[in-house]
């Protein structure tokens, strides 16, 4: 018996390790060509990318940056400038030299200077002015470093989750004024096909050679392995089918195989019956208590659909104004949150908020913020004083750290004047009479929550008779397509300025019919929030 357990033993081991090391050198002679290779390329991309932005960067003049983005553009030197770009863009057979301008409050949005695209790339130049967020992380960190000079110049790598690009370097340079002091940022980006069209060549290769060993093997360890594995694996696969089709205890049973594993996974099928019947018992516990959950969330949606105004005409005897809103949340419950009610006859105040975060928190949340701006409010004072006293109260009990923008607005009916404050919320957007909607921009306060003892500032608008005004969260420029993009304020204005003519429900179906249109299958990822007065 001990010299039939070597035997086996023996065997084992020699057609484990046989197999083993091939598989082993395969792998390590894969991965150290595919790691050396990509590394190497990596490196020299970047080497010649950063003499490529470097010398980009002397053709820009970085004392007069600010006095282009002030002109738009306009002046001689800029469009001579651009034209040395656009050529050496070509010349150099990059995909886009471009300049930035990056906001150093907290690095995480930029100002287009300059922006040149190569030819057959599937990019659209931005024009001067236009502005984006920070993409990532990643380009925070590197616009940071640049800018407080601890970093001589930042690589990006692009080489997946690319949205129909062509793999890519990106190499940030700083372009300094003669002062010393970085104003902004010179950026290449570079395609980097070859890549991938080496590396293929190469992995094929390999993947080949080891494909006619395997192959060779695979012949002589047939007879072996039919014996030794697939009958006595088939027998355990047939009592796995019965068990998946019956759900029941069956029979104990054995299989004949010198392979301890396989005899062991004999014994744990046998076992895992036992284990997955109880298993099964202990899922249906959870899915009732599942459904009971689903069923409160249901209760949940409705008491917050019913805590802000949801019957319109609001006001049916009031033919001074004419208002409408709407919310539609991301999830069962959202964050999101407008109301309005008559302060006296001749005061009307409105509110749109934004809590941090999503679910049942930002719910409660929002429920809260709700209900103290509105018996404020009705207590007296401007908004900014209002406000103020909801941020403090607010600040005292907020443990969890969540925020919440708001826009709150009281207007006097008869004169059209309105008194109004902004909490780190979304510009209001106006249409006077005849007219279109325009962004009416105006100082931002930090959001409500976010520290206590901030005094908030009032300002004034004044709507005259038929003119709108409108006011949303930011699920409405954010809303995003399948390929990630933005639905943004611009085509925001565009859909309100279809519907300007329109009463406040016609403005704002208008423009849920135009964000639906643009999102199309992509699921709804954040709440959608309107207001029209």
């Amino acid at each position: 018996m001990k010299l039939a357990k070597m035997r086996t033993s023996l065997a084992t081991n020699i057609i484990g390790s046989i197999v083993l090391l091939m598989l082993i050198f395969s792998i390590i002679v894969s991965t150290i060509g595919y790691v050396s290779f990509t590394n190497a390329f990596k490196r020299e991309y970047a080497d010649t990318t950063y003499h490529i932005a470097d010398t980009a960067a002397t053709l820009v003049i970085a004392d007069n940056i600010d006095r282009y983005l002030a002109e738009g553009g306009k002046s001689a030197e800029y469009k001579q400038t651009r034209e040395y770009l656009d050529s050496y863009c070509d010349k150099m057979n990059v995909s886009i030299v471009y300049v930035i301008k990056v906001d150093t409050s907290d690095y995480g949005r930029f100002t287009s200077v300059f922006n040149s695209v190569g030819k057959d790339t599937p990019y659209t130049p931005w024009e001067i002015g236009y502005q984006q967020d920070t993409t990532n992380d990643e380009y925070v960190r590197i616009y940071k470093d640049i800018y407080e000079n601890s970093l001589k110049y930042g690589t990006v790598y692009r080489t997946k989750d690319l949205r129909g690009a062509p793999p890519h370097i990106t190499t940030l340079v700083p372009i300094k004024d003669s002062g010393g002091k970085v104003v902004s940022l010179m950026c290449i980006q570079r395609p980097m096909k070859e890549l991938d069209t080496v590396r293929d060549k190469y992995m094929a290769k390999v993947g080949f050679t080891a494909l006619g060993f395997a192959v060779l093997f695979a012949l002589f360890f047939a007879s072996y392995s039919r014996k030794q594995f697939v009958n006595p694996l088939s027998k355990i696969s047939a009592e796995a089918t019965r068990f998946a089709k019956e759900n029941a205890k069956g029979e104990s049973f054995e299989v004949k195989s010198n392979i301890h594993e396989i005899s062991a996974l004999a014994s744990s099928i046998d076992k895992m019956e036992t284990d997955m019947l109880k298993y099964i018992d202990n899922l249906t516990s959870i899915t009732a208590e599942k459904e009971k959950m689903g069923a409160e969330l249901t209760i949940a949606k409705t008491i917050q659909e019913n805590s802000i105004p949801n019957i319109f005409p609001a006001f049916p005897e009031r033919a001074e104004f004419d208002i409408y809103a709407s919310m539609d949340p991301a999830k069962e419950i959202g964050g999101d949150f407008y109301n309005f009610f008559l302060i006296d006859d001749d005061h009307l105040a409105f509110v749109i908020g934004d809590v941090s975060g999503k679910g049942i928190p930002a719910a409660l949340f929002m429920m809260v913020t709700n209900i103290l701006v509105s018996d404020r409010t009705l207590m007296g004072g401007t908004p900014a004083e209002i406000l103020t006293f909801v941020n403090n109260n607010i600040c005292d009990h907020n443990k969890a750290d969540m925020f919440v923008t708001l826009f709150l607005a009281v207007l006097e009916i008869p004169t059209g004047k309105i008194i109004a404050a902004n909490a780190g919320h979304d510009d209001a957007a106006i249409c006077k009479k005849d007219g279109t909607f325009e962004l009416y921009k105006t100082r931002h306060n930090l959001a409500v929550g976010a520290m206590k003892g901030v005094k908030y500032k009032d300002f004034e608008i004044q709507l005259d008779k038929g003119d709108k005004l409108f006011i949303y969260t930011d699920g409405v420029p954010e809303a995003t397509d399948k390929n990630n993009s933005m639905f943004t304020q611009d085509r925001m204005l565009r859909a309100l300025n279809e519907n300007a003519s329109g009463t406040p429900k016609d403005v704002l179906k208008g423009v849920r019919s135009s964000v639906d249109e643009f999102v199309g299958d992509a699921s709804q990822f954040d709440d959608l929030t309107m207001l029209c007065i």
